[in-house]
């Protein structure tokens, strides 16, 4: 018998997406679902009994909307909010707007083959909760996170095999970053803090097939750089961020000076499609000691091997800390896999990212311009 159940509520004018969410949650010998209603206003009726530790969230609803509701809930009581939205244009700009309201996380809303859904997406979507029930908000207890017996998880060698790079330290440079739970806000605050001569990023942020899209249109209406979704051999250059696109993996590849990203299909890895542990092992064999990994906020161990790679590839290496990390989970396990040379706080690393590269920038006069937040 576990004690201390996360307690979930789910909201959601769909009685099939309530009924498939109910049962994959099910699964979790550590997770109850203490109420399932249509709308945000049967949703504040079951509360007065018995305040959950995380809400999953629909957005379009009858009476209230989701937006309003979340609103709510950050102003009177924060807690953790999963949006559970469609893979629609129109679903992926509201959820992005729910993101910059507080809530935590994004998950698919099932619409048809609700077994599929259940063998493909329970163990990520328990993973979810248990990341969001973790999440660092102040006024709210931490609840313990467990793990169930599962299948192991692909490693990064299902897409490429591992090995060493010899390439020598160049005038380029590119910038690796992955994160998950929290790693919207974080994107937020480091990326529109960057000048437009900081070298080339390529970015892996846990998120479903079309809402990367949405996010990175938002990120680029904030930021002196070019940030956009990758496609295929978008090329990686000074002053532009490719973000991963959703349900995809993104590989970095050098041809003679110049680095190009390869947007892949395959299977998961470390549970995740885009995968930060593919993403790093790939700049650790195509840059190599010239490279910068940065793992921030995220539930999980995604990243922890790969950040390793690049460290001993020669690659300098940063970690968020627990302090200002949604979730410490990424972090925790990169720095436990031995492949971090710093530990810093959210707003110290776009800092560090420009003292890093200073001398390839040429500008020190740049590092006083971050903006202080």
């Amino acid at each position: 018998m576990v004690k201390n159940k996360i307690k979930v509520l789910l909201v959601d004018d769909s009685a099939v997406v309530r009924q498939a969410l109910a049962k994959v949650f099910s699964l979790a010998p550590d997770i109850e679902v203490i109420g399932s209603v249509i709308d945000p206003i049967f949703a504040m009726q079951r509360m007065k009994k018995q305040w959950p530790d995380v809400i999953v969230l629909d957005v379009e609803m009858p009476r209230m909307d989701g937006i309003t509701f979340l609103k709510k809930i950050m102003a009177e009581r924060p807690t953790p909010v999963l949006i559970c939205s469609t893979l629609t244009m129109k679903g992926s700009e509201t959820t992005m707007q729910a993101l910059c309201a507080g809530a935590v996380d994004i998950i698919n809303k099932p619409t048809i083959g609700v077994k599929g859904f259940l063998q493909e997406s329970a163990e990520l979507l328990i993973d979810t909760v248990r990341g969001a029930a973790c999440a660092n908000l102040k006024t709210i207890k931490k609840n313990a996170c467990r793990k169930l017996q599962v299948e192991p998880k692909l490693t990064a060698d299902a897409m490429l095999a591992p090995g060493s790079t010899s390439m020598a330290e160049s005038t380029d440079k590119v910038v690796a970053i992955g994160t998950s739970t929290g790693g919207t806000q974080a994107l937020e605050l480091v990326l529109p803090n960057l000048p437009r001569v900081v070298p080339g990023i390529v970015v892996v942020q846990h998120m479903p097939e079309k809402f990367t899209r949405s996010f990175a249109e938002r990120l680029n209406s904030i930021s002196l750089l070019d940030i956009k979704e990758a496609s295929d051999k978008d090329r990686v250059i000074p002053g532009r961020a490719l973000i991963a696109p959703g349900g995809k993996h993104m590989l970095l590849e050098r041809i003679g000076a110049r680095y190009y990203v390869r947007i892949k299909d395959g299977p998961l890895v470390s549970r995740h499609r885009p995968s930060v542990d593919v993403l790093f092992r790939s700049v650790a064999k195509a840059a190599g000691k010239n490279a910068l990994g940065i793992i921030m906020t995220g539930m999980g161990d995604d990243g922890a091997r790969g950040l390793r790679e690049m460290f001993d590839a020669g690659a300098r290496t940063l970690a968020q800390d627990e302090a200002t990390s949604v979730v410490y989970g990424m972090p925790k396990e990169a720095v436990n896999h031995g492949g971090v040379q710093e530990v810093l706080a959210l707003h110290d690393i776009p800092q560090s990212i420009l003292q890093i590269f200073s001398r390839a920038i040429g500008n020190e006069h740049l590092l006083s311009r971050v903006k202080e937040r």
